[in-house]
């Protein structure tokens, strides 16, 4: 059930009683005293609740003192004791429609009316307080602490702004005095913003945002509540002595409204509800719902409406009769952390994967959790054999939040991530600067062979027109293709079964069409092709400036990355000390690449595994023209001409479109797209997709479509092919 059960679930009735009593207190001290639960409701529930069933079995068992007979825990010795003047009772709780059914039935019992109309609402997963108001003056805020006696916080919550300091009515109506009842909580955006910044200041995160509340109202300082984002929610009152000559509300929900009336902020989802089927169906749709309220709910309450059958209903020792907490599936369960492995995605990044101790948590059994990367790992302290909370809010994916360390077995150990792949047996490589490791074996691993395959056939690839997405998964679940290399050794036969077309025709035609495609992409150029690779951060424009620097493929797998990122390093900080004197700059390596991309580069170029499709590929004669390297280091654009400066340092002329951003748009007269856009970046340009303030201009041909309006608009200029290619010849 919960975290060091083990050893007492064989343990006589007496004895498991005894047990459970000393594991509750332990609980509550930690969660009302130092604000540092270790459990989630839901196992501290099922503890109270197995203590419930066998002192019922055993009534007298029973003593004042059992955690069954009262609410909470002790006050804390660092406030002043606050005595309720009427007790702040906790609520029974529902799991099951049966229990809601069997909880209308003993209220129609015991206030011997067959129809009782119900009040619903919310239950707010906070800190509950009682809030003392006298002649409309906040005088007192206490917390609930064992339902008889509570801290004095009425100096921290005088700084929360949702809370009154005087109710709006005049004074002379006023109630002498009212004491209201309700939760102080805090929102999840508020949440999510204070634990960023307790990182940013490198201290301790809250757990949750109840947590978080309850941190923040329990401060010494009254200052630093003042800086939490607290809410206050009133849901109830206690005392109540109205002002001569008025009266109280009837019903629970027009005491709601009244408290609105006073200044008080109450939930807006509440409803009158006369039927145990209607009382059931309030909460689902809540459930349904319940990620859409901007603070934590963890349950909706059903209160009879009338008051005055409240009272004919009466009270047990530690909640009413007439009133019970409709409880929601738990978000959070304990279970055990039984092994971490890894999955491996579509891009090649390796993820850590909890195997957990099957649990029934946010409606379904969990068995599996993402862990994200290594680092989380770390950060939260996980090792295998771990007794762990999991949480599941809604659709949410599975997620492990922390390890409960104090309760770590003898024989647990770390995790520690694999070298090579699961899947292929590539290396694994962690990023640089980052927090993901990847299998580097891209063109051959199994897990990345469909993104792999479809990447490799694009339009700004080798082109593979009727490679789509369909076929592709035809053929590797059929196990006709492993690397993009196996495309150029398919067959009619192979393909035609794939074709799931009206008659034999059309398919033999669709694997005829798609056997030429593949042979006519076997004609490519150098930039398509290292495009096509699918190496990690080398894009179109990555792929132009490698082909022209290399002019083939061979120099690029050859080349010595690890020493040229080392080179440019160096230069580029030169470079900066030289811009600083005035000095000439020396050129600089793969100028426009970075050094990432040159590491994935390297890692990408050393997996032999990736080599082996390579020549494969080229086996199969996929070929391109082999042109004469063009080393773009040479060209800067820091707007500054001249000779040959001494020791090989040049300062060179810019190229014609030198750090201009163009966009190309419509059918030119002579040129394809693609051919103008090669031939803009070969002089330098940037070629954009869509028209913004920062394009220089746009070269438009027939239907051109919306970019011309857009750059119309912008007031971009607009050219046509023959003013593109004169500048090009003349800049």
């Amino acid at each position: 059930m919960t975290a060091g059960h083990g050893s007492s679930q064989g343990l006589p009735a007496l004895e498991r009683v005894l047990w459970l009593r000393e594991e509750i207190a332990r609980h509550d001290y930690l969660y009302y005293v130092l604000d540092a639960p270790q459990i989630p409701d839901a196992a501290y529930d099922a503890l109270l609740r197995e203590l419930g069933e066998l002192e019922a079995q055993h009534p007298d068992w029973i003593i004042p003192e059992s955690p069954t007979q009262r609410v909470g825990g002790k006050a804390s010795a660092e406030f002043g004791t606050v005595i309720h003047t009427e007790p702040m009772l906790s609520l029974a709780n529902a799991f099951t429609d049966d229990e809601v059914i069997a909880f209308d039935r003993r209220v129609r019992e015991a206030i011997g009316e067959n129809a009782p109309e119900y009040a619903a609402e919310l239950k707010f997963d906070g800190l509950a307080v009682a809030l003392r108001y006298e002649a409309g003056t906040l005088v007192q805020a206490a917390t609930r602490g064992d339902g008889s006696a509570g801290e004095d916080v009425t100096a921290n919550v005088r700084t929360i702004r949702a809370v009154p300091l005087r109710l709006t009515v005049p004074q002379e109506v006023a109630p002498l005095v009212l004491e209201v009842r309700g939760e102080v909580l805090m929102l999840r955006a508020d949440f999510d913003r204070l634990n960023a910044r307790q990182r940013s200041l490198g201290e301790r995160e809250f757990v949750n945002p109840r947590n978080a509340a309850a941190g923040s109202l329990r401060q010494l300082d009254p200052g630093i509540t003042a800086s939490r984002p607290l809410r206050f929610f009133a849901y109830g009152i206690g005392q109540v002595d109205p002002a001569t000559g008025t009266s109280l509300p009837q019903t629970h929900l027009a005491m709601l409204n009244w408290l609105v009336t006073l200044g008080l902020p109450v939930g807006s989802h509440r409803r009158a509800i006369a039927t145990p089927a209607g009382l059931l169906e309030f909460w689902r749709e809540t459930l349904s719902q319940r990620h859409l309220f901007p603070y934590e709910i963890d349950g909706v309450v059903y209160k009879l409406n009338r008051r005055d059958w409240q009272t004919r209903a009466g009270w047990l020792a530690r909640a009413p009769r007439w009133a019970i907490a409709h409880k929601f599936p738990a978000e959070e369960m304990l279970t055990v952390l039984q092994d971490i492995t890894v999955q491996v995605g579509r891009t090649g990044a390796i993820t850590p994967v909890a195997k957990l101790r099957p649990v029934f948590v946010g409606g379904v059994t969990v068995s599996n959790a993402t862990l994200h990367n290594e680092d989380e790992i770390l950060r939260k302290n996980l090792w295998i054999g771990d007794t762990v909370i999991v949480r599941r809010a809604g659709d949410v994916i599975p997620e492990v939040l922390r390890s409960l360390q104090q309760s770590r077995p003898a024989d647990a150990r770390p995790f520690v991530m694999p070298s090579h792949c699961p899947v292929c047996g590539s290396s694994v490589e962690r990023e640089a600067d980052g927090a993901i490791w990847r299998c580097v074996g891209g063109l051959f691993c199994g897990a990345q062979r469909r993104q792999a395959l479809l990447h490799f056939a694009q339009r700004r690839a080798l082109d593979i027109e009727g490679l789509g997405e369909k076929v592709v998964d035809q053929l590797v679940e059929r196990g006709l293709v492993k690397t993009p290399a196996d495309l150029f050794r398919l067959t009619q036969s192979e393909l035609i079964p794939i074709f799931r077309a009206k008659n034999p025709a059309e398919e033999s035609r669709a694997a005829t069409n798609l056997l030429q495609a593949i042979q006519a992409a076997k004609q490519t150029r150098l930039e398509r092709f290292v495009f096509a690779l699918g190496i990690r951060h080398v894009g179109q424009e990555v792929a132009r400036i490698l082909a022209m620097e290399y002019g083939d493929l061979d120099p690029m797998i050859g080349e010595d990355w690890n020493n040229l990122i080392v080179r440019k390093t160096i230069i580029q900080k030169d470079n900066q000390r030289r811009r600083n004197h005035g000095e000439a700059l020396q050129a600089v390596p793969l100028e426009g690449i970075g050094t990432e991309i040159m590491d994935s580069l390297g890692r990408f170029f050393a997996e032999p595994h990736n080599l082996g499709v390579i020549a494969a590929l080229r086996a199969s004669g996929v070929q391109w023209p082999v042109q004469q390297p063009v080393a773009l280091s040479s060209v800067q654009s820091i707007g500054q001409t001249g000779p040959s400066a001494a020791g090989g340092e040049t300062i060179f002329e810019p190229l014609p479109l030198q750090a201009l951003t163009i966009v190309i748009t419509g059918r030119l007269p002579t040129l394809g797209r693609d051919q103008a856009a090669d031939m803009a970046r070969a002089a330098g340009a940037k070629v954009a997709s869509s028209v913004s303030k920062r394009t220089s201009w746009v070269l438009a041909g027939e239907d051109a479509g919306s970019k011309l309006p857009r750059a119309i608009e912008l007031g971009v200029p607009i050219i046509d092919e023959s003013e593109f290619l004169r500048r090009i010849n003349h800049g």
